[in-house]
């Protein structure tokens, strides 16, 4: 079964990864730059496996990923409309704006009783 997706694929390797890897595999695909460190790339999809193992073998097979530090995370869009997204590599870190927002007290209303 062929089908062509649209993926977004968001990289963080540090200042050792493999970027010359990297970059190959999205020129190869003929992806589209978005902003730092996020792409956009149409691939055709060869095999019933789900799209994300798809991906992920393809990286592999272009990129010296270190599994303790590079992240990838894939994005795309379902058959049905809804947005899927998984770690290909890594996980998730704590949030850069952690504790710039305020927190709103549960009780606190403007309304007059």
């Amino acid at each position: 079964m062929k089908k062509k997706k649209s993926f977004w694929l968001s990289y963080d390797l540090g200042l050792k990864g493999d970027y010359e890897g990297l970059f190959s595999f999205l020129d190869t695909v003929a992806a589209i730059e978005c902003v730092d460190n996020l792409a956009y790339f149409s691939y055709e999809c060869y095999t019933n496996l789900p799209y994300d193992v798809q991906i992920h073998e393809l990286l592999q097979k272009n990129v010296s990923i270190d599994i303790n530090k590079d992240r990838f995370y894939l994005i795309w869009k379902e058959d049905n409309g809804n947005i899927g997204g998984k770690f290909l590599s890594g996980g998730r870190k704590r949030s850069p704006w952690e504790g710039f927002g305020k927190m709103i007290a549960e009780n606190e209303s403007d309304i007059a009783e």
